[in-house]
C-alpha cells in the first residue's frame, strides 16, 4: 500500500479536505480511511494515539506517523501546483502551526457541520479507500 491519510470520515470539513486532495494529485497514489473504521483505529492505536481523538489527521508515510499541520504540510508534496507551495509554510514553528491547526480542529464541526456516518466514496475512488 501506498501512503495512508487517516481522517474523520464525518466531519465536512476533513471530506472536503479529502475530496480536493483527490482532485488535486499529480498522481493517485494516496490511500483513505476514517478514523472511525476498523483500520483507522488499528493503525491510530499501532501508533500510539487515541482513536477517540477525532481532532487529529494523520498521514502515514513511509511507515512513518504525522499529525495535524505537519502531516497536512507533507501532503501539501502529493498536490499540483499551485498547492504544493503550501509547503513554505513549514518554515513556521510546528507549536505556531499546530495551534492554528488545533483552534480549526475543536470549531469544525460548528463551523462546517457534521455527518451522522462516514462519508461513501464515489465508485470510482472506491478502490482507494479502505473500509
Amino acid at each position: 500500500m501506498n501512503d495512508l491519510i487517516i481522517f474523520d470520515g464525518v466531519c465536512h470539513l476533513c471530506t472536503f479536505s479529502v475530496r480536493f486532495i483527490v482532485q488535486h494529485e499529480t498522481a493517485p497514489v494516496l490511500f483513505f480511511t476514517p478514523l472511525q473504521s476498523k483500520t483507522g483505529t488499528h493503525w491510530l492505536q499501532a501508533h500510539g494515539f487515541d482513536p477517540a481523538d477525532t481532532k487529529t489527521f494523520v498521514l502515514i508515510q513511509n511507515d512513518q506517523i504525522y499529525t495535524r499541520s505537519e502531516a497536512a504540510l507533507r501532503v501539501t508534496k502529493y498536490l499540483r501546483w499551485p498547492w504544493r507551495g503550501l509547503e513554505v509554510l513549514r518554515i513556521l514553528p510546528r507549536p505556531w502551526r499546530d495551534a492554528i491547526y488545533n483552534y480549526i480542529a475543536r470549531n469544525r464541526y460548528h463551523w462546517f457541520g457534521q455527518n451522522e456516518v462516514c462519508m461513501l466514496p464515489k465508485p470510482d475512488l472506491r478502490a482507494r479507500f479502505i473500509e
